[in-house]
């Protein structure tokens, strides 16, 4: 088993999205606004007839575009002539951008923040190890002056390749801040992407951006400036575009003063009459103040100039103690172990605030801090930077590498709706060619795969631990986890999801060159399970073998609320979410059940082999 070394994300990462790794500061839905897709008005005139408002767009595993017509996605067929690029009506400083799109096969498009600032679309299904030019990157800038070779400079690769394949929906978020200016406009910090995310992946995160990317709108950069997405390069689909702008200024925190106090606070104190050991000015908050790791209390009084009126959202963060906050005078957060954000509302100018920070015990780094967010701010931190601390633990992400074939038993959460179902008998299984995927020895069933890094597994291994790892690449997931083959009476038959009645047992799996095939018993005949990677990373084959099988004994390849068949062999799943392949002279059925489509196989032949494709 291979350790890797944690990277330690920087605080930056751990705040967008209010997203701190403790969860202390939850994750909030997107309220952004949305980009009109019935007609083109959202965007500047385009100088040619490539971009079009479409019902839907396709490009299953093929360089062609394909659309119906409708509203609600955005296409650009360029040719020879028409391959203009596409301005928003919008121009925009600080932003989260988050929006679908669809690649065909080999094409290449481009999203410029701001008209200057590119992030890479490209097929890149297959790849390993992302490069300056592929999906997800943060493009070269380039200077000509630099000499043959040399033009192209910066640029950011993505972290690990999260794309998928072409023809199928990929999701895009971006947290972007804008740079910034003094009062004479000269530039005094650089733009940056504070996080990226390709596919539910964090692929960039505090990356700073010193000047525009190769072709952008301008070479200046400005305060505010429109999306330009690139329309010179290929086929591309986009839908569900939204975006939520920042341009509420920050409050300050300033006029600090702090007082340190010894002893265990377990109650919120009253302090007019106790004996402050130091006290003194400071220029940020911060729990540096005191040398002793435990038993202390700490008072900061200070200022927060509020530019703005309005409701803020505002929350202390203690690591391992008891805080406490007040605003003009009131208090606005309980004493407690782990604060909640709390929404004032503020008026502009001066406003007093007090915060309290009491540690009774040595565990974890002392570290203080204010969250603070509002309508039109994006949420930002003051205080320590101790990212450790704050994530309770102090070496950062335990993560699992699978630079040789690798089998992990661990638990397993599968998301099912807002709650989580606990797998508890998980294999996951990774390989060096960045394809894994989880299989359920209970049920003898494929939970998920995904492409990119193999294992966080910080949940099972940091402090007590809960016995559970996630994946930490692009994952497609199968839904809550069931009986892959099932006898039914009937082809309209319910699937038996549970192994009551299918004398369902379990026989382990052997091992060959460290890749498992997993045996299990059902409905008395012996079952042998292999999953294998596909050459050039584009998925995994599945090859399910059974002995004197039943005649009425059924394989569910998937379930999905649209299952649409693209050729004899190719099936599409999902809102575009993955393929199904089968070979030659396999007949599916289709059927519908309960508002869901299932693909089903019979297994009188007592084999099958099919492939996923993502």
């Amino acid at each position: 088993m291979q350790l890797k070394q944690p990277y330690k994300p920087l605080l930056w990462g751990l705040m967008v999205g209010c997203v701190l790794h403790s969860g202390v500061w939850a994750q909030q839905t997107p309220t952004g606004q949305a980009l009109k897709l019935t007609d083109l008005s959202a965007f500047k005139k385009p100088n040619g007839s490539n971009w079009q408002i479409v019902g839907d767009a396709s490009a299953p595993l093929s360089a062609t575009l394909s659309t119906s017509k409708g509203s609600g996605v955005l296409v650009n067929l360029p040719n020879e002539k028409n391959k203009a690029n596409l301005l928003s009506s919008l121009e925009h400083g600080d932003i989260d951008l988050e929006l679908d799109y669809l690649m065909a096969k080999g094409s290449n498009s481009g999203i410029y923040l701001q008209g200057r600032y590119e992030i890479q679309l490209m097929d890149s299904w297959g790849v390993k190890g992302a490069k300056i030019g592929d999906n997800g990157s943060i493009y070269q800038r380039w200077d000509d002056k630099r000499g043959a070779g040399k033009e192209g400079y910066e640029g950011q690769a993505a972290r690990q390749n999260a794309s998928k394949a072409p023809g199928l929906w990929q999701h895009l978020r971006i947290s972007f801040q804008a740079p910034r200016f003094d009062a004479k406009g000269v530039k005094v910090e650089n733009a940056r992407i504070v996080r990226l995310e390709l596919n539910g992946v964090a692929i960039h995160e505090n990356v700073e951006l010193s000047g525009p990317t190769r072709g952008p709108l301008a070479n200046n950069e400005v305060a505010h400036g429109p999306i330009l997405i690139q329309g010179d390069h290929g086929a591309v689909a986009f839908r569900n575009i939204q975006y939520t702008a920042y341009d509420t200024p920050r409050p300050a925190l300033t006029s600090l003063t702090y007082q340190v106090y010894t002893g265990a606070y377990d109650k919120e104190p009253d302090l007019k009459t106790a004996t402050a050991a130091s006290k003194g000015n400071a220029k940020s908050l911060s729990a540096g103040v005191v040398s002793t790791p435990s038993n202390f209390l700490i008072q900061y009084k200070g200022t927060l100039q509020v530019k703005e009126a309005g409701s803020y959202t505002m929350q202390v963060v203690g690591v391992n103690g008891f805080t406490a906050l007040k605003v003009n005078g009131k208090s606005v957060g309980d004493w407690t172990m782990r604060s909640a954000p709390v929404t004032v509302e503020l008026p502009a100018g001066n406003v007093p605030v007090e915060l309290m920070y009491s540690k009774l015990n040595g565990r974890g780094a002392p570290s203080l801090g204010l969250m603070i967010s509002g309508t039109g701010l994006r949420p930002f931190y003051l205080g320590d930077g101790n990212a450790e601390g704050m994530t309770g633990n102090e070496n950062g992400p335990i993560l699992i590498e699978a630079n040789n074939p690798i089998v992990h038993r661990s638990f397993m959460d599968v998301p099912n709706g807002r709650e989580r179902v606990r797998v508890t008998h998980a294999i996951s299984v990774g390989s060096p060619e960045e394809v894994h995927y989880t299989y359920d020895l209970d049920k003898g069933a494929l939970v998920q795969v995904w492409k990119g890094e193999f294992l966080d597994a910080t949940p099972m291994w940091n402090s007590r631990g809960d016995g559970s790892s996630r994946p930490t690449g692009m994952v497609q997931r199968f839904g809550v986890p069931a009986l892959s083959l099932s006898r039914l009476s009937s082809p309209q038959a319910a699937w038996v999801a549970d192994t009551v009645g299918s004398q369902f047992r379990p026989k382990g799996y052997t091992l060959k060159e460290n890749q498992p095939t997993f045996r299990y018993q059902s409905y008395g005949s012996l079952v042998q399970d292999a999953i294998q990677v596909l050459p050039g990373r584009e998925g995994v084959k599945r090859e399910i073998t059974v002995e004197k099988p039943a005649a009425d004994l059924y394989a569910r390849l998937a379930q999905a609320e649209r299952i649409q068949t693209l050729n004899d062999q190719l099936y599409l799943i999902g809102d575009k979410a993955y393929y199904i392949q089968l070979e030659s002279g396999v007949k599916p059925l289709i059927r519908q059940v309960n508002g869901q489509q299932e693909l089903l196989v019979p297994m009188r032949s007592g084999k099958l082999s099919y492939s996923l494709l993502f």
